[in-house]
């Protein structure tokens, strides 16, 4: 008996579709992260940078439905750890970087990375500023004006200690000495502890420290602040006044900042879900909390072409300063 017209047109309809039906076996495209991811960082534990990335990553895992296991790679102020990133291809690897990534890609002449090319910058984490850092004894300057008044006349009359030569302290400490037009003499130690050691004793009268790294030391009055290098007053030290304010610089903001890079050539898709997981970390009340305790300032998402711009544009800043100065570039 022949099919009426109506049931062969189903049936028609029912071979056309069947292509569009997958095999079985057939699956689609895991979403990424679809294992693990990588969190790595330039420096030892315990550190600033350490923290920034142990206390974002559950909240990325979260985000992201996979676990963020952060790992230190330090040595060479954060370029082993940019290196490994740069070199990735497992798709799975991010780094927390710092502005001392900005400062290195300014300062030395050969890297085992292209700076612009083989890292991606992709969601800003948090920043705070740098303070200028006098002793207590009876050599150290009271204020910003009795340094100015000390410093001036005298130039390498006083001695600043970082945490060493072409570290992100060193290149502050040479802002505010260009910015104020003195001359400090540089003294560079191997860690934040072992110059604030050396302040403690006398054998240098100033430090540059970040914020977060010496609230202890200044509320336990073992230093005195002179100013912070932001371009606001810090929450949790509101009664020390900014470079901006004392020297008549309103342009003058500098700020240690906390980056999530991947490296070059990372998918758009697995950029957006970073950014995205970001955001949603950032806006965590708990989270925020916690950073601002440390005196970590969270910061406000932007676009990933916005934040590769800006470290970009941290890049060219350090090479005038280093141009400014005269600084030799190893």
């Amino acid at each position: 008996m022949p099919r009426s017209k109506p049931v062969a047109r189903r049936a028609a309809l029912g071979l056309l579709a069947l292509p569009l039906i997958r095999p079985s076996g057939a699956s689609a495209q895991p979403r990424w992260p679809d294992r693990p991811i990588r969190f790595i960082q330039g420096f030892g534990p315990g550190g600033t940078t350490d923290i920034v990335a142990r206390l974002i990553a559950p909240s990325l895992a979260a985000q992201l439905g996979q676990p963020v296991v952060v790992e230190n790679r330090p040595g060479a102020g954060g370029t082993l750890a940019a290196e490994g990133l740069a070199r990735a291809r497992d798709g799975h690897t991010l780094m927390l970087i710092n502005n001392g990534y900005a400062v290195s890609a300014a300062l030395y002449r050969r890297l085992p990375y292209d700076p612009l090319a083989d890292v991606e910058p992709v969601a800003m984490v948090a920043s705070v500023g740098l303070v200028l850092l006098a002793g207590t004894g009876p050599e150290a300057p009271r204020d910003m004006a009795e340094l100015l008044r000390r410093a001036k006349p005298s130039p390498d009359v006083l001695h600043v200690a970082t945490v060493g030569v072409g570290s992100t302290q060193h290149f502050v400490a040479e802002a505010i000495q260009s910015a104020a037009g003195m001359r400090f003499t540089h003294v560079p130690y191997r860690g934040t502890p072992a110059a604030l050691v050396a302040l403690r004793n006398g054998e240098v009268e100033l430090v540059v420290e970040p914020a977060s790294s010496v609230l202890g030391q200044i509320r336990g009055g073992e230093a005195r602040p002179l100013a912070i290098t932001s371009r606001e007053r810090s929450p949790l030290l509101p009664d020390v006044p900014t470079v901006a304010e004392l020297l008549g610089a309103p342009d003058f903001d500098i700020q240690t900042w906390y980056a999530i890079a991947v490296p070059a050539g990372t998918p758009p898709e697995s950029i957006a879900r970073i950014t995205e997981a970001t955001g949603a970390a950032l806006a965590d009340p708990a989270l925020r909390t916690r950073l601002g305790e440390l005196g970590l300032a969270p910061r406000a998402a932007i676009p990933p072409a916005a934040v590769k711009a800006a470290v970009h544009a941290e890049i060219t800043r350090w090479a005038g300063v280093i141009k400014r100065t005269g600084m030799e570039r190893p």
